[in-house]
């Protein structure tokens, strides 16, 4: 029992942590005036500290899983509230699907082509 509360409140501590350094993104973003989301500062600023092996993997690893294995239901929100949105699906919903599918699109011909440039550079290296 004793162990399972020590896992608990150590998972909750790197919650709080993971959330501190969202938010210390979000501030970054307000304070510097950037037309980025803060989130993306945050996360930028935890992969510059796990890079730098500033901050080990181990402090954040258990929580970092959590939220991962749970990441679904951050989803549920969104989903409900475009139901509020039916009447400008309706109309204009073809055009978000077409958006998507050309982002979609981009996305993977990018990572086809930065993929098949990593295999020919690794190749090249290796002989």
């Amino acid at each position: 029992m004793k162990r399972k509360v020590t896992t608990v409140v150590r998972i909750a501590i790197q919650i709080v942590f993971l959330y501190s350094l969202n938010e210390l993104g979000n501030f970054a973003v307000e304070a510097f005036h950037l037309p980025i989301p803060g989130t993306l500062i945050g996360l930028l600023i935890l992969f510059i500290l796990l890079s730098a092996k500033v901050l080990p993997l181990q402090w954040v690893e258990e929580a970092s899983s959590l939220l991962l294995r749970h990441l679904s239901f951050f989803f549920i929100p969104i989903a409900v509230g475009l139901m509020s949105y039916g009447d400008l699906l309706l109309h204009q919903g073809w055009l978000l699907f077409l958006l998507i599918l050309i982002s979609l699109w981009i996305g993977i011909y990018t990572t086809g082509k930065v993929s098949q440039f990593l295999v020919r550079e690794k190749e090249s290296n290796q002989e």
